[in-house]
């Protein structure tokens, strides 16, 4: 993994830590998108329906395609593994 990929993911997972508070409608509210595939264990902000969970905080692994956070609009491209559709790696 060179330096550039390294660097991505330190800042998607404190971009993503960052946000955590919100929920999941947090998404549909101030300017956010849902950014698929980005969050740790135990700190996304939902799923979707094919997940083996029902929401917030129940992520098993990090980066799971199927689990998001919400993030400013624009930003999710720009995370190492950031999706804007659930089970798609980015």
């Amino acid at each position: 993994m060179d330096r550039r990929h390294v660097l991505s993911a330190a800042f998607g997972s404190l971009l993503a830590m960052s946000l955590m508070s919100g929920n999941a409608n947090a998404a549909d509210k101030m300017n956010m998108e849902k950014c698929w595939g980005v969050a740790k264990a135990g700190h996304n902000d939902c799923s979707s329906n094919k997940s083996a969970h029902s929401c917030a905080g129940q992520a098993a692994r990090d980066n799971d395609p199927m689990d998001f956070v919400a993030v400013p609009k624009g930003t999710c491209n720009k995370i190492a593994h950031g999706s804007l559709e659930p089970g798609k790696a980015g």
